[in-house]
């Protein structure tokens, strides 16, 4: 038996699918990626980072969207939804349906199993192509471990803070903002003792 090609899909097409669907899918190269479900430490972290972040930039020129704001990189055709991004100064959306990101400053990933090694390998190479992107910052929702990665003017991304240390703090530099990783690990299970 043959086996059958992979459907072949237009960014208008993906684009007309996505914003119809009852759940999401990234899209990269023609091919349409369904999303699997976040777990509960998952989600516990990315809405500790979310209330800190977004408190935290009320009234200042950056702004958070959670993982419900697609991200698009025109360069490389990659649509995706990251956890969380900040954007600095005024966004940049891809049409007038203002769902669909151009410009994030700082990308925020919470890893899990199945996404750990895409996000710290592939997805962060397809990220660098982002002219307005600074700052990567991972952090695993299966133990207590961070990686920040920052871009400085020399245009050479430099591992800035990597730790397993639930005492340490994670500075977003390009926000001046420093957060307790006690405060990002708030309310998980089986992490904290």
């Amino acid at each position: 038996m043959l086996a059958q090609p992979k459907p072949h899909y237009t960014p208008e097409t993906y684009l007309e699918l996505e914003r119809k669907a009852a759940y999401k899918s990234e899209y990269f190269k023609g091919e349409i990626f369904a999303m699997a479900g976040a777990s509960r430490n998952h989600n516990r972290i990315k809405e500790n980072l979310s209330i800190e972040i977004g408190s935290y930039l009320k009234g200042k020129r950056c702004q958070s969207f959670s993982s419900d704001m697609r991200l698009h990189i025109p360069s490389n055709s990659l649509y995706t939804y990251p956890d969380l991004v900040v954007v600095c100064g005024e966004p940049e959306l891809l049409d007038s349906t203002f769902d669909t990101l151009l410009n994030p400053t700082v990308i925020i990933e919470v890893l899990s199993e199945s996404t750990k090694d895409y996000d710290r390998g592939g997805k962060f190479m397809l990220y660098r192509n982002i002219p307005a992107f600074q700052e990567y910052i991972l952090i695993d929702s299966e133990q207590i471990r961070l990686e920040a990665w920052y871009k400085p003017e020399n245009g050479f991304w430099t591992l800035r803070k990597e730790t397993d240390r639930i005492e340490d703090t994670l500075m977003i530099q390009t926000l001046d903002f420093t957060l307790p990783l006690r405060t990002i690990y708030d309310q998980t299970v089986g992490l904290l003792n």
